[in-house]
Protein backbone atom coordinates (compact mmCIF):
# COMPACT_ATOMS: atom_id res chain seq x y z
CA UNK A 1 0.00 0.00 0.00
CA UNK A 2 1.26 3.44 -0.92
CA UNK A 3 0.57 6.22 1.55
CA UNK A 4 -0.42 9.70 0.52
CA UNK A 5 3.08 10.90 1.35
CA UNK A 6 4.66 8.33 -0.96
CA UNK A 7 2.45 8.99 -3.95
CA UNK A 8 0.67 12.30 -4.40
CA UNK A 9 -1.48 11.74 -7.45
CA UNK A 10 -2.70 15.31 -7.53
CA UNK A 11 0.83 16.69 -7.57
CA UNK A 12 1.82 14.15 -10.21
CA UNK A 13 -1.15 15.15 -12.35
CA UNK A 14 -0.31 18.83 -12.09
CA UNK A 15 3.23 18.08 -13.17
CA UNK A 16 2.59 15.63 -16.01
CA UNK A 17 -0.88 16.50 -17.31
CA UNK A 18 -0.32 20.09 -18.58
CA UNK A 19 2.69 19.31 -20.81
CA UNK A 20 0.97 16.12 -21.99
CA UNK A 21 -2.14 18.08 -22.98
CA UNK A 22 0.05 20.65 -24.71
CA UNK A 23 1.78 17.92 -26.70
CA UNK A 24 -1.57 16.38 -27.64
CA UNK A 25 -2.81 19.80 -28.76
CA UNK A 26 0.26 20.23 -30.97
CA UNK A 27 -0.16 16.79 -32.55
CA UNK A 28 -3.90 17.39 -33.07
CA UNK A 29 -3.32 20.76 -34.75
CA UNK A 30 -0.57 19.19 -36.86
CA UNK A 31 -2.89 16.38 -37.99
CA UNK A 32 -5.66 18.88 -38.81
CA UNK A 33 -3.29 21.03 -40.89
CA UNK A 34 -2.05 17.93 -42.69
CA UNK A 35 -5.61 16.94 -43.55
CA UNK A 36 -6.51 20.48 -44.64
CA UNK A 37 -3.50 20.69 -46.98
CA UNK A 38 -4.35 17.34 -48.60
CA UNK A 39 -1.07 15.77 -47.57
CA UNK A 40 1.28 18.64 -48.46
CA UNK A 41 2.25 18.63 -44.79
CA UNK A 42 2.99 15.03 -43.73
CA UNK A 43 0.99 13.51 -40.90
CA UNK A 44 2.49 12.98 -37.44
CA UNK A 45 2.46 9.20 -37.96
CA UNK A 46 4.32 9.38 -41.28
CA UNK A 47 6.84 11.81 -39.80
CA UNK A 48 7.37 9.56 -36.79
CA UNK A 49 8.05 6.57 -39.06
CA UNK A 50 10.57 8.66 -40.99
CA UNK A 51 12.23 9.76 -37.72
CA UNK A 52 12.60 6.13 -36.62
CA UNK A 53 14.29 5.34 -39.93
CA UNK A 54 16.63 8.37 -39.68
CA UNK A 55 17.67 7.74 -36.09
CA UNK A 56 18.20 4.03 -36.67
CA UNK A 57 21.54 5.03 -38.24
CA UNK A 58 22.29 8.68 -37.40
CA UNK A 59 26.04 8.47 -38.02
CA UNK A 60 26.27 7.02 -41.52
CA UNK A 61 28.52 8.59 -44.14
CA UNK A 62 28.01 8.26 -47.89
CA UNK A 63 29.95 11.30 -49.05
CA UNK A 64 30.58 14.92 -48.04
CA UNK A 65 26.97 15.98 -48.72
CA UNK A 66 25.25 12.80 -47.53
CA UNK A 67 25.80 12.24 -43.82
CA UNK A 68 23.58 11.19 -40.93
CA UNK A 69 21.76 13.68 -38.75
CA UNK A 70 24.06 12.84 -35.85
CA UNK A 71 27.10 14.26 -37.68
CA UNK A 72 25.13 17.40 -38.55
CA UNK A 73 24.14 17.96 -34.93
CA UNK A 74 27.70 17.40 -33.69
CA UNK A 75 29.14 19.81 -36.26
CA UNK A 76 26.66 22.52 -35.29
CA UNK A 77 27.41 21.98 -31.60
CA UNK A 78 31.15 22.17 -32.35
CA UNK A 79 30.73 25.54 -34.08
CA UNK A 80 28.60 26.81 -31.22
CA UNK A 81 31.13 25.60 -28.64
CA UNK A 82 34.07 27.29 -30.37
CA UNK A 83 32.29 30.58 -31.05
CA UNK A 84 30.73 30.65 -27.59
CA UNK A 85 34.02 29.75 -25.90
CA UNK A 86 35.85 32.59 -27.66
CA UNK A 87 33.05 34.98 -26.74
CA UNK A 88 33.31 33.93 -23.08
CA UNK A 89 37.09 34.45 -23.08
CA UNK A 90 36.60 38.00 -24.37
CA UNK A 91 33.18 38.97 -23.03
CA UNK A 92 33.43 38.01 -19.36
CA UNK A 93 36.73 39.85 -18.64
CA UNK A 94 35.43 42.81 -20.65
CA UNK A 95 32.24 42.84 -18.58
CA UNK A 96 34.28 42.83 -15.37
CA UNK A 97 36.40 45.74 -16.61
CA UNK A 98 33.39 47.78 -17.78
CA UNK A 99 31.55 47.22 -14.52
CA UNK A 100 34.61 47.92 -12.38
CA UNK A 101 35.83 51.15 -13.97
CA UNK A 102 33.44 53.99 -14.72
CA UNK A 103 35.71 55.42 -17.43
CA UNK A 104 35.56 52.16 -19.40
CA UNK A 105 31.83 51.98 -18.84
CA UNK A 106 31.31 55.42 -20.37
CA UNK A 107 33.65 54.55 -23.23
CA UNK A 108 32.16 51.19 -24.21
CA UNK A 109 28.44 51.62 -23.42
CA UNK A 110 27.75 53.69 -26.57
CA UNK A 111 29.57 51.12 -28.72
CA UNK A 112 27.63 48.24 -27.16
CA UNK A 113 24.35 50.11 -27.59
CA UNK A 114 25.22 50.69 -31.25
CA UNK A 115 26.37 47.19 -32.17
CA UNK A 116 24.19 44.95 -29.99
CA UNK A 117 20.89 45.49 -31.92
CA UNK A 118 22.53 44.51 -35.24
CA UNK A 119 21.25 41.17 -36.50
CA UNK A 120 23.94 38.49 -36.10
CA UNK A 121 23.47 37.41 -39.71
CA UNK A 122 24.45 40.90 -40.83
CA UNK A 123 27.95 40.05 -39.57
CA UNK A 124 28.15 36.88 -41.66
CA UNK A 125 29.31 38.59 -44.90
CA UNK A 126 32.04 40.35 -42.92
CA UNK A 127 33.17 36.95 -41.62
CA UNK A 128 33.20 35.49 -45.13
CA UNK A 129 35.20 38.45 -46.39
CA UNK A 130 37.77 38.36 -43.59
CA UNK A 131 38.17 34.61 -43.00
CA UNK A 132 37.64 33.40 -46.58
CA UNK A 133 35.77 30.31 -45.42
CA UNK A 134 32.26 29.25 -44.44
CA UNK A 135 33.20 27.45 -41.22
CA UNK A 136 35.20 30.29 -39.60
CA UNK A 137 32.58 32.77 -40.79
CA UNK A 138 29.86 30.79 -38.99
CA UNK A 139 32.01 30.64 -35.84
CA UNK A 140 32.58 34.41 -36.10
CA UNK A 141 28.80 34.94 -36.30
CA UNK A 142 28.32 32.85 -33.15
CA UNK A 143 31.05 34.83 -31.42
CA UNK A 144 29.55 38.22 -32.21
CA UNK A 145 26.02 37.24 -31.16
CA UNK A 146 27.17 35.52 -27.95
CA UNK A 147 29.44 38.21 -26.60
CA UNK A 148 26.85 40.91 -25.82
CA UNK A 149 24.76 39.06 -23.19
CA UNK A 150 27.91 38.05 -21.33
CA UNK A 151 29.41 41.56 -21.37
CA UNK A 152 26.19 43.24 -20.29
CA UNK A 153 25.16 40.80 -17.56
CA UNK A 154 28.67 40.59 -16.11
CA UNK A 155 29.01 44.39 -16.06
CA UNK A 156 25.61 44.77 -14.38
CA UNK A 157 26.59 42.19 -11.77
CA UNK A 158 29.81 44.06 -10.97
CA UNK A 159 27.97 47.36 -10.68
CA UNK A 160 25.46 45.85 -8.25
CA UNK A 161 28.07 44.61 -5.79
CA UNK A 162 27.30 46.38 -2.48
CA UNK A 163 29.52 49.41 -1.92
CA UNK A 164 30.19 48.23 1.62
CA UNK A 165 32.17 45.31 0.19
CA UNK A 166 34.35 47.66 -1.81
CA UNK A 167 34.86 49.94 1.22
CA UNK A 168 36.10 46.97 3.23
CA UNK A 169 38.49 46.10 0.38
CA UNK A 170 39.91 49.63 0.52
CA UNK A 171 40.33 49.48 4.28
CA UNK A 172 42.16 46.15 4.00
CA UNK A 173 44.20 47.50 1.09
CA UNK A 174 43.40 44.48 -1.06
CA UNK A 175 45.02 44.14 -4.47
CA UNK A 176 42.88 44.33 -7.59
CA UNK A 177 43.35 40.59 -8.12
CA UNK A 178 42.01 39.79 -4.66
CA UNK A 179 39.11 42.20 -5.13
CA UNK A 180 38.15 40.36 -8.31
CA UNK A 181 38.61 36.82 -6.97
CA UNK A 182 37.42 37.25 -3.38
CA UNK A 183 34.68 39.90 -3.69
CA UNK A 184 33.52 40.48 -7.25
CA UNK A 185 33.55 36.96 -8.71
CA UNK A 186 31.35 35.29 -6.02
CA UNK A 187 28.85 38.15 -6.17
CA UNK A 188 28.80 38.41 -9.97
CA UNK A 189 28.62 34.67 -10.68
CA UNK A 190 24.78 34.45 -10.84
CA UNK A 191 24.63 37.41 -13.27
CA UNK A 192 27.47 35.95 -15.31
CA UNK A 193 25.74 32.56 -15.59
CA UNK A 194 22.54 34.27 -16.70
CA UNK A 195 24.50 35.95 -19.47
CA UNK A 196 26.05 32.62 -20.41
CA UNK A 197 22.61 30.97 -20.59
CA UNK A 198 21.22 33.74 -22.80
CA UNK A 199 24.30 33.63 -25.01
CA UNK A 200 24.09 29.87 -25.59
CA UNK A 201 20.39 30.09 -26.48
CA UNK A 202 21.08 32.87 -28.96
CA UNK A 203 24.06 31.02 -30.42
CA UNK A 204 22.01 27.89 -31.09
CA UNK A 205 19.33 29.96 -32.82
CA UNK A 206 21.83 31.77 -35.00
CA UNK A 207 23.91 28.77 -36.07
CA UNK A 208 20.95 27.21 -37.86
CA UNK A 209 20.39 30.30 -40.00
CA UNK A 210 24.13 30.79 -40.56
CA UNK A 211 24.55 27.20 -41.78
CA UNK A 212 21.65 27.64 -44.21
CA UNK A 213 23.61 30.45 -45.85
CA UNK A 214 27.12 28.99 -45.67
CA UNK A 215 26.43 25.32 -46.47
CA UNK A 216 28.59 22.39 -45.45
CA UNK A 217 27.78 19.95 -42.67
CA UNK A 218 25.41 21.13 -39.92
CA UNK A 219 21.80 20.96 -38.83
CA UNK A 220 20.98 24.23 -40.61
CA UNK A 221 22.47 23.02 -43.87
CA UNK A 222 20.59 19.74 -43.44
CA UNK A 223 17.29 21.67 -43.25
CA UNK A 224 18.12 23.63 -46.38
CA UNK A 225 19.31 20.56 -48.25
CA UNK A 226 16.10 18.69 -47.41
CA UNK A 227 14.09 21.68 -48.62
CA UNK A 228 15.93 21.55 -51.94
CA UNK A 229 14.98 17.86 -52.10
CA UNK A 230 11.38 18.75 -51.14
CA UNK A 231 11.58 16.32 -48.23
CA UNK A 232 9.15 17.98 -45.82
CA UNK A 233 9.24 15.06 -43.37
CA UNK A 234 12.93 15.58 -42.71
CA UNK A 235 12.42 19.33 -42.35
CA UNK A 236 9.84 18.76 -39.62
CA UNK A 237 12.13 16.24 -37.94
CA UNK A 238 14.95 18.79 -38.05
CA UNK A 239 12.69 21.37 -36.39
CA UNK A 240 12.05 19.00 -33.49
CA UNK A 241 15.75 18.09 -33.28
CA UNK A 242 16.73 21.77 -33.12
CA UNK A 243 14.14 22.40 -30.43
CA UNK A 244 15.14 19.37 -28.34
CA UNK A 245 18.86 20.19 -28.47
CA UNK A 246 18.15 23.80 -27.56
CA UNK A 247 15.95 22.63 -24.69
CA UNK A 248 18.71 20.35 -23.39
CA UNK A 249 21.27 23.17 -23.53
CA UNK A 250 18.89 25.55 -21.75
CA UNK A 251 18.02 23.00 -19.06
CA UNK A 252 21.66 22.14 -18.40
CA UNK A 253 22.65 25.78 -18.01
CA UNK A 254 19.66 26.53 -15.76
CA UNK A 255 20.76 23.68 -13.49
CA UNK A 256 24.31 25.03 -13.41
CA UNK A 257 23.08 28.55 -12.69
CA UNK A 258 20.80 27.27 -9.91
CA UNK A 259 23.66 25.35 -8.33
CA UNK A 260 25.78 28.50 -8.11
CA UNK A 261 23.00 30.91 -7.14
CA UNK A 262 22.17 31.55 -3.52
CA UNK A 263 19.55 33.63 -1.79
CA UNK A 264 20.19 35.66 1.27
CA UNK A 265 18.51 34.35 4.39
CA UNK A 266 16.18 36.94 5.85
CA UNK A 267 15.54 37.10 9.56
Amino acid sequence: MFSKENLDWRSLGQTVLPPLLGLMLLVGAWAAISAATAGSIPTPIDTFKQAVQIFSDPFYRKGPNDQGVGWNILMSLERVAIGFGLAALVGIPTGFAIGRFEFLSRMFNPLISLLRPVSPLAWLPIGLLVFKGANPAAIWTIFICSIWPMIINTAVGVQRVPQDYMNVAKVLNLSEWKIVTKILFPSVLPYMLTGVRLAVGTAWLVIVAAEMLTGGVGIGFWVWDEWNNLNVKNIIIAIFVIGIVGLILEYALIKIATAFTFEEVKN
